[in-house]
């Protein structure tokens, strides 16, 4: 049983994001580090991987939609991908990144000292696009998690890029936010489990991440790309207008 789990989410290929928390020092003191998903869908996935995979046993992986696109499109299971990075992203990977990401899970339940049996996932415990926000009603939140055995009494998500802690039906659901691509404030969110929850921020030079992830990568409209999320141009209340809509829905939309 782990006394401290940093739970990183959405990281999206930004690697000096990715560094900045990794160099935290409670992050580095962390029994674990778990990653809910959609992690290299973005500028350098390749690095991102690379740095992670070197993290060896330290780190418990969870898949994403996007890491799941990504895997499907390389695959030629799709055509196409929402996300306009992804498609570049895609086509960046290697092939042992490839099988590193059609390997992963979609969710993971370990015991965490302080807050018991916990579950990790990206979107929710049964999809990995599905839409819940802070403020949905207890009742959406029964749908979603009404099929979790009764010793899951911790759910850790991510997906929508907002930080959030609240009680749903006695179950504590936690949300770490984005490390590469937040919504509403600056800075590469991410929590710290055990024995309670703790939301944190780590705040990066973003001028500096920016030129160094323009000298690094060659996603053409690298430029626009790190100047709306490094700087998080997306405010809560674009995020929570785009995706309110998703809430109990099928449709697919983002709040860039």
């Amino acid at each position: 049983m782990p006394n401290r789990v940093a739970v990183l989410s959405d990281i999206h290929g930004v690697l000096p994001a990715l560094e900045a928390v990794l160099a935290e020092p409670d992050v580095r003191a962390a029994d674990l580090i778990v990653l809910t998903g959609d992690i290299a869908a973005g500028p350098q996935p390749s690095q991102v991987l690379d740095l992670l995979t070197a993290l060896g046993g330290r780190v418990g992986w969870i898949s994403g939609n996007a890491d799941r696109e990504l895997l499907e499109y390389r695959r030629g299971r799709r055509g196409t991908i929402p996300d306009p990075i992804a498609s570049w992203a895609a086509a960046q990977l290697r092939e042992d990144q490839l099988d590193l990401l059609g390997s992963l899970p979609r969710s993971l339940s370990l015991s965490v000292r302080g807050l018991g049996e916990v579950l990790f996932c990206h979107a929710t415990p049964r999809d990995d696009e599905e839409v819940v926000l802070v403020d949905s009603p207890l009742d959406r939140w029964e749908e979603v998690l009404g099929g979790l055995g009764t010793e899951i009494r911790t759910v850790v998500c991510g997906h929508t890029h907002m930080p959030f802690v609240r009680l749903a039906h006695g179950r504590l659901v936690v949300n770490p936010g984005s490390v590469g691509m937040p919504y509403g404030r600056t800075g590469a969110h991410w929590a710290l489990l055990g024995p309670g929850v703790e939301l944190r921020t780590t705040e990066f030079d973003i001028d500096a991440a920016t030129t160094r992830i323009r000298r690094d990568s060659s996603y053409p409209e690298l430029a626009e790309w790190a100047d709306y999320f490094l700087n998080a141009r997306a405010t809560d209340a674009d995020a929570l207008a785009a995706f309110a809509p998703r809430d109990g829905d099928d449709a697919r939309e983002s709040p860039e």
